[in-house]
């Protein structure tokens, strides 16, 4: 793809500056995680993330058209019917070296974008929403009064789940910092949202993507989501609020009536089960140790209960035996089968589970239409970690730490037979290849089709409409 205007063309003069969150070049942290280091697992190194790899990779790797099609949803004026400044009403932010940050960008094609981007080289691109305006001319619109109001019209659906609300669970890592142990909580996320949000909201188009250090961003496509209001938005949030309160807090989750609601069901039988007994418990030895299972205990609405179990745990803490399952079949006997025993301890073993695997999502992010968030295929400068979809058909087969990174990428660049076809593209002869086939054909493919239905239809109620009003002209 050729470069688009020069730089003057794209409204760079409109953009404000403030400062940012600090992650520039020279802040690089090294990810020491040591349940990383025991399994063998790749690291991020200092030389993942630079500057100049990132003019390289935004010159050779990075799928403008794609991220064209996907944010212009068939308004790319092929079709008589499509909004021709639909892509050009759509916010971007940059962030550059040394914490620049600029934003109500915005573009006319793709481009435009890709010289927009080659020339600035951000260290983080966000997409913000459609507004009812071009963001670069939307000084026109303030302190005009009346009908003049620069205000958003349309945005995807999003989450976002951070590996750092979980800190409260994990043993394994803290902070930023991840592993093989905690990111199937991440998985659990995916599983449950994704699934919720299809069966329970009938959304189709739902595009996942790794954060590209510490957690999972959600984009709900279908343009009945785009154009929820923020009152929508911040009800379909709440939808998903179980765990409450923060780390002080003994018990996070408390169930009233006689059972749990139909998606929280489906999410405990078919996901959060599963993964707590086979993963969680496990991989965060939340009954091995005595902190640990101090805050399980916690939970227990029965002193009794609890002095009876933490005595029985103490004693046996020495012993040999994998005490993670046996404990917990322990205390399912007790609360489950135990006489004269009252709803709330019969339903503590699901509050028990949710409160350790049920997502926890920060509701601002999903709430507010004007929001911005990172987008797909960016780089992370922490990590150099490409921030690629994730399929969440398969999402419990996805390692975070085995992301294609910006030095990953190059060295795969210089090691290619130069006898290959010319004709193919430069992202098709690295690991990035699999992410940008995905994009295309499970996410941008099917939302091409419904795009086009949609136009079509909404173009012959137009046309339908003009028919029917009489002709007043003489």
């Amino acid at each position: 793809m050729r470069s688009g205007p020069a730089a003057k063309d794209i409204g760079f003069a409109h953009c404000a500056l403030v400062a940012a969150t600090s992650f520039g070049a020279g802040s690089m942290e090294v990810d020491e995680n040591p349940q990383r280091i025991a399994a063998g697992q790749p690291q991020p190194q200092q030389n993942d993330f630079s500057p100049d790899y990132l003019k390289l990779y935004y010159g050779r790797l990075f799928p403008y058209s794609e991220m064209h099609k996907w944010l212009s949803y068939g308004n790319d004026g092929k079709h008589p019917g499509c909004d021709a400044s639909f892509f050009s009403r759509r916010e971007f932010s940059f962030t550059l070296e040394h914490d620049i940050y600029l934003r109500y960008l915005s573009f006319h094609d793709a481009a435009a974008l890709e010289a927009a981007i080659r020339e600035k080289c951000p260290h983080k691109i966000d997409i913000g929403a459609v507004y009812n305006v071009d963001p670069s001319k939307r000084t026109a619109y303030s302190g005009a009064g009346g009908d003049k109001v620069f205000s958003p019209v349309e945005r995807e659906l999003v989450f976002d789940v951070d590996m750092t609300d979980y800190d409260d669970i994990r043993s394994c890592c803290s902070g930023a910092d991840i592993c093989l142990l905690c990111w199937p909580l991440m998985t659990i996320a995916i599983k449950v949202v994704d699934t919720a949000l299809r069966d329970d909201f009938g959304f189709e188009h739902i595009l996942w993507v790794y954060s590209g250090r510490r957690g999972v961003h959600c984009w709900v496509c279908d343009s009945r989501a785009r154009r929820l209001t923020n009152e929508q938005r911040s009800s379909i949030a709440d939808y998903f609020r179980v765990c409450k309160g923060n780390e002080m807090n003994g018990k996070k989750v408390a169930f009233t009536g006689p059972a749990l609601h139909p998606s929280l069901l489906r999410a405990y039988t078919e996901v959060l089960k599963k993964y707590f007994e086979e993963k969680i418990l496990p991989n965060q030895k939340l009954l091995a140790e005595e902190e640990n299972f101090m805050k399980v205990l916690e939970m227990v609405p029965d002193d009794n209960l609890r002095s009876q179990m933490r005595s029985k745990w103490q004693s046996s803490s020495s012993s040999s035996e994998e005490p993670n399952s046996k404990r917990w079949k322990q205390l399912k006997t007790f609360l489950e089968q135990g006489k004269s025993k009252g709803q709330a301890l019969r339903r503590c073993v699901e509050e028990i589970i949710f409160s350790y695997t049920y997502p926890r999502l920060d509701m601002e992010v999903s709430k507010h239409m004007n929001h911005l968030l990172k987008a797909p295929f960016c780089v992370h400068p922490k990590t150099g970690r490409v921030c690629i979809p994730i399929d969440p058909n398969n999402c419990e087969a996805f390692n975070p730490l085995e992301v294609p990174t910006l030095s990953q990428l190059l060295d795969e660049l210089n090691r290619v037979d130069t006898e290959l076809d010319p004709r193919q593209k430069d992202w098709e002869r690295t690991s990035l290849a699999n992410s940008i086939r995905y994009f295309r054909t499970s996410v941008l493919d099917p939302l091409a089709r419904t795009n086009k239905a949609e136009l079509e239809s909404s173009y012959r109620a137009k046309l339908q409409e003009m028919a029917s009003k009489p002709n007043l002209s003489w």
